[in-house]
């Protein structure tokens, strides 16, 4: 297991550097030349995931409309202007610093390994950690090689979105698709965690052409790569289901090792074990749930006790701090799926019965395709799906940028400024504003 070589990482940190810093190469590295194994390094890149999920969680439901801060000044995630820069030290730095660690540990693999498969896993860590900051950042700050110029600060220019995922994410993805297997081994990257993520990558473009195909596969090959829905809803959280067979990606998580985020630990944030928030669960996500049960006749979804507790008003999704916190999941692909289906002109009854194991999972029937007839209908039935399916998971506030319903969900209107985070102010300092501040902040 990973978790098992995470504890030995302490001796093993071939890489490491300091985000200010992404222009050095860092002092305690060995010469490229002089390393032949490379595996160390790939374990580095895996482990610098860490340090960017409770953040990714605490952006994708705290800034939305699932979960709530009480505690001056963290509501400033509820209130769409400049304040959340107040928050770097405790999100956006440890977020930023842990994936350019990532990125740079995969640079080397990527740059001087001679194993085809391990060069695959970099690149497919290298993509997973530049969409999650094109999501969360906008344009970036990009760098492809382990050893960028010590006196060229030009290479911290930050590159538009489009560029990122054109000219990295999406090629490092196609690539990494073509060196993988379809087998999940020890809960490291494989073919079809690669083909999934270009899928939410595709989707996130608006490219749901492209989009289809890549989920398609997924969905097609998952069962012969065992990748199958779990009976049980509840059996898919916790650490006693870590890399269950629903489990496409996730980031292994270990309490034990310290990494670039030192605060309280996205179960503690859902489940109110934070002073800044010990009620977080908004009414909004309670109502969610009432509203997918009133359009089932009233029927229980299975999924509401094991995702709220509405009587001390907090999360109940996750566990203990040793879980593991899930990238992708088949769920997720298939609520994918289906959107991109029906964005593509797929008739209402294809598009929906695509959700028919989630839904059947959560005691609920299969959804009307007479009555769900129009594609405007059929979207909106998988956007409340998906809502309730991936609540605490992260999804929400990116899929609301995503799909451009923020304003309708939020009941404001918000300047999409605020769509993104701030840059830490430490790397616009450190670059001498070579790095820029998002507009807005």
């Amino acid at each position: 297991m990973m978790k098992t070589v995470y504890r030995f990482l302490g001796a093993l940190l071939i890489i490491s550097a300091c985000s200010e810093d992404l222009d050095q190469v860092p002092p305690n590295i060995a010469s490229a030349n002089s390393l032949t194994d490379f595996a160390g390094v790939l374990n580095a890149a895996y482990f610098y995931q860490h340090g960017s999920a409770t953040p990714m969680a605490v952006m994708g439901d705290f800034r939305a409309d699932n979960s709530l801060m009480a505690e001056e000044p963290y509501p400033e995630f509820d209130r769409f202007g400049s304040g959340l820069v107040l928050m770097e030290d405790q999100f956006f730095g440890p977020f930023y610093t842990a994936l350019y660690k990532s990125i740079l540990s995969a640079n080397n693999v990527i740059d001087n390994s001679m194993d085809a498969a391990e060069i695959g896993e970099a690149k497919f860590l290298r993509a997973l950690s530049y969409f999650k900051l094109v999501r969360v950042f906008g344009d970036v700050t990009v760098n492809l090689t382990a050893e960028p110029s010590v006196s060229d600060l030009s290479i911290l220019v930050r590159q538009p979105v489009a560029d990122v995922y054109n000219n990295v994410i999406i090629p490092d993805l196609q690539d990494a698709i073509g060196a993988l297997g379809t087998s999940i081994v020890d809960g490291r990257a494989s073919r079809y965690a690669a083909q999934g993520l270009l899928g939410k990558v595709y989707m996130q473009m608006g490219n749901f052409s492209s989009a289809e195909t890549e989920l398609a596969a997924v969905v097609n090959g998952a069962t012969a790569a065992g990748i199958t829905l779990q009976g049980n809803f509840a059996d898919i959280f916790g650490e006693a289901n870590d890399l269950n067979s629903e489990i496409i990606f996730a980031t292994q998580i270990s309490s034990s090792i310290t990494d670039e985020y030192g605060f309280t630990e996205f179960p503690g944030w859902f489940s109110g074990g934070d002073t800044k928030s010990l009620t977080p669960l908004d009414a909004d996500l309670i109502a969610a749930f009432d509203a997918v049960e009133a359009a089932d006749g009233g029927n229980t979804d299975l999924r509401r006790a094991l995702t709220i507790d509405e009587t001390n008003n907090i999360g109940v999704k996750w566990g203990g701090l040793d879980q593991d916190w899930i990238e992708l999941r088949l769920a997720d692909v298939l609520l994918l799926y289906a959107e991109a289906m029906n964005e593509n002109g797929s008739t209402p009854e294809n598009a929906l019965d695509v959700l028919d194991p989630i839904r059947t999972r959560a005691g609920l029937n299969p959804l009307d395709h007479t009555t769900l007839n129009t594609q405007a209908l059929v979207r909106q039935a998988i956007y409340d799906e998906r809502r309730v399916e991936l609540a605490f998971e992260g999804h929400r506030w990116f899929d609301l940028v995503r799909t451009g319903t923020v304003d309708a969900e939020m009941g404001e209107a918000i300047n999409s400024n605020y769509h993104v985070f701030p840059i830490p102010v430490s790397e616009v300092l450190a670059s001498d504003g070579v790095i820029t501040q998002n507009d807005g902040y």
